[in-house]
């Protein structure tokens, strides 16, 4: 797609313009790591374009993958989300996408990635992120997160710290998912995060009740 991004397509039959949603995969895995989410949501009506997060999948390179090259990615990313949109609007398609219904979402680090861009004006009408923070820098500064992320200077972090951004955020429909037990990613800062976002929403005056938490314990 677009800048040369590899994409996982689904669609429920490829003639009737259906929902879509873009999905971004975690570090270090690919765009086919999710097959049951993709087939549930293709069996109830939803295309899917999930994408190769940069030096992942089709467009590997190792030094992408390393913890120190997130942010990195991050900013790739995020500025490749728009090529993606332009691509599934693509004539040879034929409409089989419709981009008024179109979702964004993505697990960890693609979480990330569609948390910030939904920061800027977008034409997104729902969202969906598991295991994933706004709050990078409760991540990288907290200390709670095993292994230890690698120290950025603030400066880095503050472009791509959807924290940072929130006041730009237009209120929709988001559903985030996360394990109470994340090591990895800690829960309190993605919690953090969703207790201004629906500070965001009253301020907007939208219902806090579009912001749906799922949460387990391990």
């Amino acid at each position: 797609l677009g800048a040369k991004i590899p994409a996982l397509l689904a669609h429920p039959d490829w003639k009737t313009p259906a929902p879509a949603a873009i999905w971004m995969h975690g570090r270090t895995v690919s765009k086919e790591v999710d097959p049951g989410r993709y087939l549930r949501w293709v069996r109830a009506g939803i295309a899917v374009c999930a994408v190769d997060l940069p030096g992942h999948g089709e467009r590997k390179e190792v030094a992408l993958q390393s913890p120190d090259r997130t942010l990195e990615v991050l900013a790739q990313m995020v500025a490749e989300i728009d090529h993606v949109i332009e691509s599934l609007a693509d004539p040879r398609w034929q409409g089989a996408f419709d981009l008024n219904r179109l979702a964004i979402g993505g697990m960890s680090a693609g979480g990330m990635a569609a948390l910030r861009r939904l920061c800027d004006p977008h034409p997104f009408a729902c969202a969906a992120v598991e295991a994933t923070t706004g709050n990078l820098s409760a991540l990288y500064y907290s200390g709670t997160a095993r292994p230890r992320p690698p120290a950025h200077p603030p400066e880095h972090v503050r472009p791509l710290d959807a924290m940072q951004h929130i006041e730009t955020w237009r209120p929709i429909p988001l559903l985030a998912m996360h394990s109470e037990a994340d090591r990895m990613v800690p829960f309190d800062g993605q919690r953090t995060f969703l207790e201004a976002l629906r500070t965001r929403y009253v301020a907007a005056g939208a219902d806090t009740r579009l912001i749906e938490l799922v949460t387990w314990p391990e």
